[in-house]
C-alpha cells in the first residue's frame, strides 16, 4: 500500500531530481577567453597525416621542399612552428604544427592565398596520393605555458594529447596553471594548447628532451616535488582518454 500511494511522490520526485543535479558556477565569458594569452591572437593548426608506409620517405622529401616556402613567404601572415614523423605511437604519421598571427583573419587570408597558388595545389595532389587519412584541429594556446619557439636539437618531442570531459576545461586550467612550473625546470615544456575546432575538449601539451632516458628521470623527479602528486591526483578524473606520442623533427622544423 505504501508503495501505491501517491502522498510522498512530489517528494520522492524533487529528492531523485537533486541527484542528478550539478550546480556549476555562472560564467560571463567563453573558456578560450579565460584561458588563452590575451596579450596575443595567435591561432594555431594542427595536423595529422597517416601516410602510406611505402610513401613516407617521398612525403618527407616533397614536405621539406614545399613547406619552408609557405613558412618563408612574407605574404603568408603563418609561420611553421614544427613538423615531425611519429616515432613511437601511430607509425608512418607526419604531425605539422602550424601559427597564424592575427587568428581567423590570417587563417583565412593564407587560405586564400594558397588556393591561388598553382605550386601549392600541385603539392597538395601530389601529397594527397600517400596518404591513408588526415585530420587538423584548431587551436589556442594556455596562457601559462611557454611561446613555442625555435630550439636546437638534437631532441626528441612528445605529443601528449588529452581528450577531457565536456565542461572540465575551465578546472583542467586552474590545474595547470599551477602544475606547469613543477616542469619548467629543465626547460622541457615546449607550448600547451585546446582545440577551438575539430575534436573538442582536447588538450595538447608538447615536450622536449634529449631522449627517452632523460624523459624517463625528468618525469620521475617531478613526484619527488610536493604537490605534484596532488595536482595529478585532481587532473586525472578530468580525462577520458588520453595518448602518447614520440616524435622526430623534420631537417627543416624550428623546433630540432
Amino acid at each position: 500500500r505504501g508503495l501505491g500511494s501517491s502522498a510522498h511522490r512530489p517528494g520522492e520526485d524533487s529528492w531523485l531530481k537533486s541527484l542528478f543535479v550539478r550546480k556549476v558556477d555562472p560564467r560571463k565569458d567563453a573558456h578560450s577567453n579565460l584561458l588563452a594569452k590575451r596579450e596575443t591572437s595567435s591561432l594555431y593548426k594542427l595536423q595529422f597525416h597517416n601516410v602510406k608506409p611505402e610513401c613516407l620517405e617521398a612525403y618527407n622529401k616533397l614536405c621539406q621542399e614545399v613547406l619552408p616556402k609557405i613558412h618563408e613567404e612574407k605574404h603568408y601572415p603563418c609561420a611553421l612552428v614544427g613538423t615531425w614523423n611519429t616515432w613511437y605511437g601511430e607509425q608512418d604519421q607526419a604531425v605539422h604544427l602550424w601559427r597564424y598571427e592575427g587568428g581567423y583573419p590570417a587563417l583565412n587570408e593564407v587560405m586564400s592565398k594558397l588556393r591561388q597558388n598553382k605550386e601549392f595545389i600541385e603539392f597538395r595532389k601530389e601529397r594527397g596520393n600517400m596518404l591513408l587519412s588526415r585530420k587538423n584541429q584548431l587551436l589556442l594556446e594556455f596562457s601559462f605555458w611557454n611561446e613555442p619557439i625555435p630550439r636546437d636539437g638534437p631532441n626528441i618531442y612528445e605529443l601528449r594529447s588529452y581528450q577531457l570531459r565536456p565542461g572540465t576545461m575551465i578546472e583542467w586550467g586552474n590545474y595547470w596553471a599551477r602544475a606547469i612550473r613543477f616542469r619548467q625546470d629543465s626547460n622541457e615544456a615546449v607550448g600547451g594548447f585546446f582545440s577551438q575546432i575539430g575534436q573538442l575538449y582536447m588538450v595538447h601539451h608538447l615536450w622536449a628532451y634529449k631522449d627517452l632516458q632523460t624523459r624517463e628521470d625528468i618525469r620521475n623527479a617531478a613526484w619527488h616535488k610536493p604537490g605534484w602528486d596532488e595536482l595529478v591526483y585532481y587532473t586525472v578524473p578530468l580525462i577520458q582518454e588520453m595518448e602518447s606520442r614520440i616524435m622526430i623533427p623534420l631537417k627543416i622544423s624550428p623546433l630540432q
